[in-house]
């Protein structure tokens, strides 16, 4: 009956039938009580999402994959630190972590989530020593900003581990040694132990006493300790999604999914070496891979057009021209990236998405994307997938027999499926390495350098919805809005079902001024999830664009409440705060960005602003340089530090910065037009004017450089040029605010002795 029930309740989760696995589970807790079937009724209510529930059947109990469990379901509530004493409990510092790669992933989460980054780095490195495939970890690693080169990480060392857990036990020294000496089929990559590095071998040695014995699916036996699974299922669990019952189903339990690994025996207790321990210390290094996590990287600085004065209102867009400057970049324009290099772009047919790398992405009027898609399905390129699969193992009898009786054919096979499986590895992480040091990059926000790496993608995985999303997020830091654009709409293309990135698309959007396509792109993320933070995110910046900015609070506010480890919609929330002038709740909503994320560059920016509104000039200093050391090819971020420098009166530090910003990013009128404020104070004129001759080249339709101009000439007694360029400043439809400035400036033009700070 017990062995029934049990199957029932697994079949009944390979379908995502929770209700009946939940119903079934408690007959089975009823009748045959233990640990055992506690976990598995647990892992049926956390993947209802029912954590809460989870947590009071696991309380007190001390089985290893238990103490997992129930730290899941503390994680998932924010119990963190009965999280993190169930994973680490405190009268027992030489216990294991529970469920090798998972345990330690999850102790790196809780570690990030109170603020202990070395804690958290220690343990994302060893989760990554353990399960090299857990790519989760790796990604958090890059958002600290202290991940390794990927080319370090998901190397030779790799590789091997890799092998280890994809092989029996019994077989895989001897596929691993065959395979080492096939350099053919691995490129000419020796993997020998011997040319490791001392770090690298001890991550070798580490995992192999924590090889896999058992059936990689095998089902918990009645009345006996179940297996767990290899590595204990990498949480999906994210900062900036909302969980979903179904993301955590094959990692929370030892249940069997469906067979997804080619090279792995799913029935037969015999697939792997007899006599191995079933205890979670054996069986912590799994083969089977969670699902990406979403993210959002975060740091997306949010910009308001507007004036240009440093008193002006917050802005999200960095450009000092206003309406049509913004508007007019959906035509042919030429920008400038945030790292100085110059991009011309067209927003069809001559994208940089399209032209500059070495595949053709849609470019195209007329080309649909599943003709496209077909074309890439029958290329062939260095990714096969018949390539990365690997053969099954045998069955328990053919093995003995072959290895006991067959002898020289027996060894024959085990350099076959070990060259396979040594292919697949090498394989796979060349592919891993690509993405990963792109990631990295752009965590770093070396964007340009982050884009020339994802450029050697296969077509096939740079056409994905991951990465293309991450190309537009880097144009989006780079302040090319059209390429920006480009590349999401690729993405939705490619993954209309996904929403990785759709809050940055947005904000892009919001950027643009493109009403319709933001309004559109919010009601479809709306009806694909209600309870995601990003389609909320996008709701918001619609009604911000329309200048309604107590309904987007409200939006925000949604998205924070569904997620309040999404660090953007916090800051979102800051920036509608500050436009209401409600500057002290807008301290606390950036504030709490900075307690989920400390690298949320743009939050160290919105209180830069807000300090600087408050004329709070060393607090303002301090913020943007803290902005500055996350991302110093930022060059807003250097314009609005020269600026608080120059109101400290540092002018000769300030005059360098803007130097800096105006380096970083040619185009980008602000720090032209700070540059001139600069001189202006120092009193050299001439270079002032020269500045500004140039600026108007940039911006010939902001008021602010005419009114400048006007009061350079009034200095000068020149009184009329000075009127003139006043004339020209009002003509400019500035403000109400700045025309009545220039006004006042123009009345009081023959008084020499009074000098307008502020225009």
């Amino acid at each position: 009956m017990e062995a029934i029930l049990t199957e029932c309740v697994q079949n009944s989760l390979r379908h995502f039938m929770y209700r009946n696995a939940i119903f079934m589970c408690e007959r089975l807790c009823a009748e045959f009580p233990s640990e055992t079937n506690s976990q598995l009724l647990a892992v049926c209510y956390l993947q209802n999402n029912q954590a809460y529930s989870a947590y009071h059947i696991l309380k007190g109990n001390h089985m290893a994959h238990s103490r997992y469990l129930f730290a899941q379901s503390c994680f998932k509530m924010d119990l963190l630190n009965e999280a993190e004493a169930a994973l680490c409990p405190p009268n027992e510092s030489s216990a294991e972590i529970p469920n090798g790669a998972a345990g330690h992933y999850l102790l790196g989460l809780i570690y990030r989530c109170t603020d202990r980054r070395k804690s958290a780095i220690y343990h994302f490195n060893q989760a990554l020593s353990l399960d090299p495939l857990l790519w989760a970890a790796y990604e958090e690693l890059c958002i600290l900003g202290a991940a390794e080169e990927a080319a370090t990480v998901f190397g030779d060392a790799a590789s091997l581990c890799i092998q280890k857990q994809h092989l029996p036990h019994g077989l895989g020294s001897k596929s691993m040694q065959a395979s080492a000496e096939d350099q053919g089929l691995i490129s000419s990559r020796n993997v020998g132990a011997e040319d490791l590095s001392p770090r690298h071998l001890k991550n070798i040695h580490g995992n192999s006493q924590r090889d896999a014995a058992g059936n990689y699916h095998s089902a918990p036996q009645p009345g006996g300790t179940g297996s767990q699974p290899l590595n204990g299922g990498p949480t999906t669990l994210s900062f900036y999604s909302t969980p979903s019952p179904m993301a955590a189903a094959s990692q929370l339990s030892g249940v069997a999914p469906p067979p997804i690994c080619r090279n792995m025996q799913i029935n037969g207790p015999n697939s792997c070496a007899t006599g191995a321990d079933s205890s979670p210390r054996s069986t912590v290094n799994s083969t089977i891979q969670a699902p990406r996590r979403k993210f959002v990287d975060e740091g997306k600085l949010r910009k308001v057009s507007g004036r240009l004065f440093a008193d002006s209102a917050p802005r999200r867009s960095i450009r000092l021209a206003t309406g049509d400057s913004v508007a007019n970049t959906n035509s042919n324009v030429s920008t400038v990236s945030g790292n100085g290099t110059n991009h011309s772009s067209k927003y069809l047919g001559g994208s940089k998405i399209a032209t500059g790398s070495v595949r053709p992405v849609t470019g195209r009027k007329g080309q649909s994307w599943s003709n496209e898609n077909f074309d890439e399905g029958i290329k062939h390129d260095g990714y096969d997938d018949s390539r990365n699969s690997s053969t099954t193992c045998s069955s328990p009898s053919s093995e003995s027999r072959s290895l006991d009786q067959e002898g020289p054919t027996s060894a024959a096979g085990v350099c076959l499926s070990g060259s396979r499986v040594a292919v697949g590895a090498s394989d796979l992480l060349a592919l891993l390495r690509i993405l990963g040091e792109g990631y990295r990059l752009s965590c770093g926000y070396r964007c340009q350098d982050a884009l020339d790496v994802y450029v050697k993608l296969p077509q096939k995985q740079y056409n994905t919805g991951w990465v293309l999303s991450q190309v537009g997020k880097a144009y989006f830091e780079m302040v090319d809005y059209v390429e920006a654009d480009h590349a999401f709409n690729l993405a939705r293309l490619a993954s209309p079902y996904s929403l990785e990135g759709m809050d940055v698309y947005s904000t892009v959007l919001y950027h643009l001024k493109e009403d319709m396509k933001l309004s559109y792109l919010a009601q479809e993320l709306i009806s694909t999830d209600r309870l995601a933070p990003q389609s909320w995110c996008a709701m918001g910046n619609c009604y911000s664009l329309q200048k309604d900015h107590e309904t987007a609070l409200k939006n925000f506010q949604r998205a924070v409440q569904l997620d309040s480890r999404f660090a953007y919609a916090h800051t979102l929330c800051g920036h509608e705060y500050v436009a209401l002038e409600d500057f002290e709740n807008g301290i606390k909503s950036y504030q709490s960005a900075l307690r989920v994320d400390t690298r949320h560059y743009n939050a160290w920016y919105g209180l830069g602003m807000v300090y600087l509104r408050q004329e709070k000039f060393e607090f303002s200093e301090h913020h943007f340089r803290m902005a500055f050391q996350i991302n110093p090819r930022s060059s807003v971020i250097m314009s609005y530090l020269g600026t608080a420098l120059h109101a400290l009166k540092r002018n000769k530090e300030a005059l360098e910065i803007m130097e800096k910003a105006i380096m970083a990013d040619k185009k980008n009128p602000l720090p032209l037009y700070q540059k001139a404020n600069i001189l202006v104070t120092m009193e050299n004129f001439d270079g002032a004017l020269e500045v500004l001759e140039e600026l108007k080249e940039y911006a010939p339709r902001e008021s602010s450089v005419y009114a400048l101009m006007g009061r350079i000439y009034k200095r000068r007694d020149m009184y009329d040029k000075a009127m003139l360029h006043f004339g020209l400043a009002l003509d400019m439809k500035p403000s109400a605010t700045d025309v009545a400035t220039i006004k006042a400036a123009i009345e009081k033009l023959h008084v020499p002795d009074e000098i307008e700070d502020n225009l």
